[in-house]
């Protein structure tokens, strides 16, 4: 992870706007609004969201890609990974593969 003093200046007005975002998505989704958003704004969002955290874990600036360990249910978690490992037509040995070699 980055120290303080070489950490990447953060835009903390689009910052901002992706928490308000991703509150009222998590709100929707809590009130059963599952139509909340379009197939294609979800799809756009989750290619722009794996884009920014796979460049940033490449240059360095390493952090845990949820806030804890209660942010999602592992259901959540397993039912994303699966879809993005089919979206990139990979399999889940070759994610094995990959962490060990990257160590990730």
């Amino acid at each position: 992870m980055s120290s303080p003093e070489t950490a990447p200046a953060v835009d903390l007005g689009l910052s901002n706007r992706v928490v308000a975002l991703a509150r009222e998505i998590e709100a929707a989704t809590m009130a059963g609004k599952l139509d909340a958003l379009s197939p294609q704004a979800l799809q756009a969002m989750l290619s722009a969201l794996a884009k920014s955290y796979g460049a940033n874990m490449e240059a360095g600036n390493g952090y845990p890609v949820l806030a804890g360990p209660g942010s999602v249910s592992g259901t959540d978690v397993l039912v994303l990974c699966g879809a993005m490992l089919k979206a990139a037509d990979l399999q889940v040995f070759e994610l094995g593969m990959w962490q060990s070699w990257t160590g990730r």
